[in-house]
């Protein structure tokens, strides 16, 4: 079996209303609307880049003040309210059975994802864990998937990629890696076509054998 390198947000775990809840209340605090455009945008880039964009419409402080007014909220949001996607604990469950080596390749800050795996009990699974504020430079740069690779000891081009926003298909892509798109409602299928194949769920079907894209 592949090596599979997981993104972590909308995949792994049901954080997207969450996040941006978090980011709509910190905004507010500072003049700013969060749009639905600006989730488009920036939904699968890293909190960095999500901080650059909103500082031009606004004054805001340094990204390590920030972030840390941002995580006050999110993580007690995390610890109350974040939930393993059914299809993704079940599908891990039945990967690791059957020694599946796996890695998660996550924008978020490693705080976070740390934070997110914990709450949600998948941090088990997983041989190697990056996130966002660990590499040079976000998705849809391949960094991430590239620094995965290395931490599994295996070539990028061997593995499958799991992602759900355009800019990791495009960042795991990049990395040379066959990326499977799991449609989790933020993107249309068509947005997700860059992928080797979209799934509406996961299951492990697509990482076994002859399925394997």
């Amino acid at each position: 079996m592949r090596p599979i390198v997981f993104d972590c947000d909308g995949v792994l775990v049901d954080s997207e209303q969450l996040a941006w809840d978090a980011w709509r209340r910190i905004l507010a605090r500072y003049g700013i609307t969060l749009t639905s455009d600006d989730i488009a945008l920036l939904t699968g880039r890293t909190d960095r880049d999500a901080h650059d964009h909103f500082a031009r419409r606004a004054e805001l402080p340094d990204h390590a003040s920030f972030w840390a007014e941002l995580s006050d909220i999110t993580f007690r949001s995390f610890d109350r309210h974040l939930l393993a996607f059914e299809d993704a604990a079940d599908t891990l469950d039945a990967l690791m059975m059957r020694g599946a080596v796996m890695a998660v390749a996550s924008s978020s800050p490693r705080e976070r994802l740390d934070r997110s795996l914990a709450a949600t009990g998948l941090g088990e699974y997983f041989e190697f864990v990056v996130g966002g504020d660990e590499v040079a430079f976000g998705k849809p740069a391949p960094d991430l998937f590239l620094a995965a690779a290395a931490g599994l000891a295996v070539e990028p081009e061997s593995c499958l990629a799991v992602e759900d926003t355009p800019a990791g298909i495009v960042a795991a892509r990049a990395a040379g890696m066959t990326v499977i798109a799991v449609e989790r409602g933020q993107y249309q299928r068509e947005e997700l076509s860059a992928a080797d194949l979209v799934v509406p769920r996961l299951t492990p079907a697509p990482f076994l054998g002859s399925s394997t894209p």
